[in-house]
């Protein structure tokens, strides 16, 4: 029994603390909503069409790579596709091909592991069908196409894509397969939901149909540069004046050199270097003399310039992507010392929560001990008070009823001196058993505890033994604890008890003094003392110096044999 009431509190305590440890060790939820705010990185992507719009292309780059990078910190996949598609387009526009491939497939393998964004994989296959259409990988070119085609996408774009096919199967030289594919487009006008790209499919069957010497070529050729102009499509105008230029290339040399000098006009005002390079393939084919060295000079001064200028593009985007990466391994560098500086402040936590649990199991315990040892020592001292009732009933006052009810059997009582003599004894039977009961009664431990202490030990005065009290006024005993306030009036109690069967005291006094913060009691009688032997066994007051003892006091029994019994008692107030 005495295991279960320690062991059940303490074994409550302890689940609380491991609950709360293992609360600390879990890893906080994710507080990060699925639909995060996005206005820093809608920032960076309207600040990317702004500048591609006004053809600043290498700002309008490092913005969508601004995008690309906080949207990796923020986990959203989409954003991170739609950016690698404009810089792959904007890296594809200025020359770099190498690089836009490396990109559109960056964003390809993202779309692999994901079937969330199917809108996204369009824009990238055309990126990279384009990209290989300009390198001459044709077949490339044309799988990726196909598989833009294959996406979910509107039937205009689809035209527009299968426009792309028909050019890709041109520049391979299969002119058939390409005006098969082109043929279908025009005759399904459903398809076709703008002049611009009405105006490019006519424009490409037109060049097929010259490459096969099919009559048709110059109606369509026509058909696409009126649409043109009629639209004011000026970045097209320059394939027609091409088309045209290599139309009448070798069936009419002036009407050839016409086209071409157009289109290079229409070329340097977009700003369209490709363009110009093959106007000036065409100038240089319809010139001689002078024109021809001129074209000639401007071909390789172009030819020199895109070098130079799709070099320094490689280099400006490749830049962009070093500076970004270095920043984001400085910033994945600064997480992970955060983290770990987390992790050990979190280490240092759960040792303070540890020790913290283990005191306040252990205090648990000690209180828990204190409580039941008090409970026990009540238990032990209501059995030692009950012992010592029976003890003093049967002792002194079960005789003297005894000696009592003998005597008013055998007398007289109609004689007035027996009845004297038993109304007498009944007197100190009744004085017996007030006695008993103030020794064992409880006590008033408030205002009257000091008048209700001076009648108690008044009580012990008889005619032949005097007890004074010295200096009982002078102690403040409303400060004084209640639990202080019990053991003084008990061990005094005791004290005066154990006089009074033992010492044949005729004089007692008892002294009260504050010192600093320290009570100091002093009892002296002039009594018989006590012999070391009585003195050892402590002569019945073993329950005395329990008592001060557990206030923290302290108490000293000096005796000398025919010369009185003294008693010093301090303990802190």
């Amino acid at each position: 029994m005495f295991f279960k009431k320690l062991y059940f509190p303490v074994y409550i305590a302890v689940l609380i603390v491991l609950t709360f440890l293992q609360s600390c060790n879990k890893k906080p939820k994710d507080s990060t909503p699925k639909k995060f705010d996005r206005v820093e990185i809608n920032k960076f992507l309207e600040l990317g069409y702004k500048h591609h719009e006004s053809l600043k292309y290498d700002s309008s780059y490092y913005y969508f790579n601004k995008a690309k990078f906080v949207a990796e910190i923020k986990k959203d996949t989409s954003v991170i596709i739609h950016s690698l598609g404009w810089m792959a387009q904007i890296q594809n526009n200025l020359g770099d091909y190498s690089g836009s491939e490396t990109t559109a497939i960056e964003a390809l393998h993202l779309l692999e592991k994901t079937d969330k964004y199917p809108y996204g994989e369009t824009n990238i296959y055309i990126t990279l069908g384009n990209t290989y259409l300009q390198t001459y990988d044709n077949d490339n070119a044309i799988f990726y196409f196909n598989k833009a085609i294959n996406s979910k996408t509107d039937e205009n774009i689809k035209s527009g894509i299968k426009n792309n096919i028909a050019m890709a199967y041109t520049e391979k030289g299969n002119y058939k397969k390409a005006i098969k594919i082109l043929i279908p487009l025009l005759l399904n006008k459903k398809e076709i939901n703008s002049p611009e790209t009405l105006a490019r499919i006519n424009d490409n069957l037109g060049h097929a149909y010259d490459k096969t010497a099919n009559p048709k070529a110059l109606y369509h050729l026509n058909l696409s540069l009126n649409i043109r102009e009629k639209i004011k499509e000026y970045h097209g105008i320059s394939s027609s004046y091409i088309n045209l230029s290599q139309y009448y290339n070798k069936k009419n040399k002036n009407l050839s050199l016409y086209y071409a000098k157009l289109g290079y006009l229409s070329a340097v005002k977009r700003k369209n270097i490709l363009d110009r390079m093959i106007c000036l393939e065409l100038l240089i084919q319809n010139s001689s003399g002078d024109e021809l060295k001129k074209h000639s000079l401007a071909f390789i001064h172009i030819n020199d310039s895109i070098n130079k200028v799709r070099q320094k593009a490689k280099n400006q985007f490749a830049k962009i992507k070093y500076d970004f990466t270095k920043e984001k391994d400085e910033n994945l560098k600064l997480k992970a010392q955060k983290e770990l500086e987390s992790e050990k402040q979190k280490k240092k936590n759960i040792l303070l929560y540890a020790i913290v649990a283990i005191i306040t199991v252990v205090s648990i315990m000690i209180t828990n001990l204190i409580l039941i040892k008090n409970r026990r020592e009540k238990i032990k001292v209501s059995y030692n008070t009950e012992i010592r009732i029976a003890k003093k009933l049967h002792d002194e006052l079960a005789n003297d009823v005894y000696h009592t009810m003998a005597f008013a059997e055998t007398q007289d009582l109609s004689d007035i001196h027996n009845k004297e003599i038993l109304i007498s004894n009944l007197d100190t039977i009744y004085s017996r058993t007030r006695n008993i009961s103030r020794e064992n009664d409880t006590m008033e431990t408030g205002r009257l505890f000091m008048s209700n202490l001076k009648e108690m030990m008044s009580g012990f005065n008889t005619a032949y033994v005097n007890v004074i009290s010295n200096g009982i006024e002078t102690i403040n005993w409303k400060t004084l604890e209640q639990n202080k306030k019990i053991i003084v009036y008990r061990v005094l109690q005791e004290i005066l008890v154990n006089m009074k069967k033992h010492s044949q005291a005729s004089l007692v006094v008892l002294t009260f003094k504050k010192n600093k913060n320290k009570l100091q009691i002093d009892y002296t009688d002039n009594g018989i003392g006590a012999t070391f032997e009585q003195l050892n066994s402590k002569n019945g007051l073993q329950n005395v110096e329990n008592r001060i003892k557990s206030i923290k006091g302290t108490i000293t029994f000096d005796s000398k044999s025919n010369k009185g019994f003294r008693i010093h008692i301090v303990f802190p107030i």
